[in-house]
């Protein structure tokens, strides 16, 4: 999603389903080029969006790439797998990482944003990645933990 101002001082880019090629060209390269001081944010790197089990559309990377390919500057990750939220919870709510799991069911943001905030990780194998793309060798993320759905979780927090 873009924002039709030249002059902002912060220019955040995320999936959007209707991304505008116009609005890239017109206001987000000129805006994160020439204003100096402009703050480039990219909500999320994903290189594909899964909207449903059977389709899947070009990520937000697509997008992040595209502006930053076109102004020369990398943007401030703010999203997963940037531990910028996890820094922002642990000074909200006073908690260690330590004492916190990460549930998710993407290895590349998910999981890897647990890692680098340093808490246990739990992939759900319901959504974005299954047990083959898991356990393929050429996979470098392991969670701590794993399972095939939410509930799952539930019915171990009810036996504890």
């Amino acid at each position: 999603h873009f924002i039709e101002d030249k002059q902002s001082s912060t220019y955040p880019v995320y999936f959007d389903q209707q991304p505008g090629w116009v609005t890239l060209c017109r206001y987000g390269t000129p805006c994160v080029r020439e204003n100096p001081g402009c703050l480039f944010i990219a909500t999320e790197r994903d290189a594909v969006a899964h909207l449903t089990n059977s389709q899947e559309w070009p990520g937000g990377e697509c997008i992040v790439a595209a502006l930053s390919g076109s102004t020369q500057k990398e943007p401030l990750l703010v999203g997963k797998p940037s531990t910028i939220m996890m820094e922002s919870l642990k000074q909200r709510f006073h908690i260690s990482t330590s004492k916190m799991c990460m549930v998710g069911d993407r290895l590349d943001s998910d999981i890897m944003f647990g890692q680098n905030a340093g808490s246990k990780t739990l992939l759900v194998l319901s959504g974005v990645t299954n047990k083959s793309t898991l356990q393929d060798p050429s996979n470098d993320i392991q969670p701590d933990y794993y399972t095939s759905k939410v509930p799952d979780i539930l019915s171990l927090l009810n036996k504890s």
